[in-house]
């Protein structure tokens, strides 16, 4: 454990340098809060991974995702946010400053703490997604849906996200075809029964994504699907079993098999997660919404406490709530440390 690390406690510390994270440093950097922003094991988050983003109020010719995320790294150091790679393993959140370890073995210390460390989409695990990840392989129809206009796409999973996910597409794409391992969906009946009712949705039963198609200068072209009568193909090709591969054109693959929020170092904490992990933030005494956790002095911003919208907009939004929320904490704990003792005669 470095010595130096402890010895330093920070105004405020924000996990994760994604579009909530950033945000959240610029308004507390211009605050002269200093704040330390951990680069985690996916610097720069989710965005990083679209090619193109049109839907980012003020850039009407769009943006790289990338762009975006240095573009907001740089604006954040301008004000004075301080950047460093780190992966919290472990958060004591139950005496002030909090203590965050680091999987390097480092200590850091804080009064305040911002939690945007996003949620990691799922993939499949399919021949080439690594390579075709935002060249036509998607997970957010909401972000790429209308770079597909008269495409075939596949949406794979058989959920309330993928079923979400098809029906927004089917405004844009020629047709979609829905691609689930089994014969059965775990989507809610309503969702279901909306997309099975669609006249531009197809399904695919009993088949998985094998493999992808195609490559960063062509984009997305085809993929390979591998079926069995009996569902879960892929399986029993592991297991010998004879399985169908058809090789299909598409112009467009998106993942909806769901996010993985990245909450790990807050379970047992006192910070309040959903049976999913998501954070859990609290409204006011007046019912309006804040970034405040069940723990005071501990914020939450971005995908990590949003499973429903998971946009950059509503990302940057919540991160600087957070880093409002964070500043208004610290001056009423100034406020309470500084103020006299009162004696009984008081």
């Amino acid at each position: 454990m470095s010595e130096a690390m402890t010895d330093t406690v920070h105004d405020v510390i924000v996990v994760g340098s994604g579009v909530s994270g950033l945000s959240a440093a610029v308004y507390a950097a211009r605050a002269d809060l200093e704040p330390l922003v951990l680069e985690g094991p996916e610097p720069g988050g989710q965005l990083t991974l679209t090619t193109d983003v049109e839907n980012y109020l003020g850039f009407p010719d769009g943006i790289g995702g990338m762009e975006l995320i240095q573009n907001g790294k740089e604006q954040a150091k301008r004000f004075g946010a301080e950047f460093t790679h780190g992966t919290v393993e472990r958060a004591t959140l139950e005496e002030r400053p909090f203590e965050l370890e680091l999987s390097n073995g480092d200590a850091l210390r804080t009064r305040a703490l911002i939690v945007a460390s996003g949620a990691s989409a799922r993939w499949v695990g399919a021949e080439n997604e690594d390579e075709l990840m935002g060249y036509g392989l998607s997970t957010c129809a909401t972000c790429d849906g209308a770079f597909h206009r008269g495409d075939d796409v596949l949406v794979i999973g058989g959920g309330d996200s993928a079923m979400e996910e098809a029906l927004f597409l089917a405004k844009f794409a020629e047709s979609v075809t829905i691609v689930h391992r089994r014969d059965e969906l775990r989507a809610s009946e309503i969702m279901a029964d909306r997309a099975r009712d669609h006249e531009d949705i197809e399904f695919r039963w009993n088949t998985e994504l094998e493999a992808l198609h195609g490559s960063k200068e062509e984009g997305l072209t085809g993929a390979t699907l591998i079926s069995h009568p009996d569902g879960h193909p892929k399986e029993k090709a592991d297991n010998g079993v004879d399985v169908d591969r058809e090789t299909v054109d598409v112009g467009g693959v998106f993942y909806g098999i769901g996010h993985t929020p990245n909450t790990e170092f807050l379970e047992g904490t006192g910070v309040e997660l959903d049976s999913d992990g998501y954070i859990q933030t609290e409204s006011d005494d007046e019912g309006r919404a804040t970034t405040h956790t069940a723990v005071d002095g501990v914020f939450a911003a971005g995908d990590v406490a949003d499973s429903r919208y998971r946009q950059a907009i509503t990302a940057a939004g919540t991160g600087s709530m957070a880093a409002l929320d964070a500043e208004d904490y610290l001056e009423t704990l100034e406020h309470e440390q500084s103020a006299p003792a009162m004696t009984p005669e008081q």
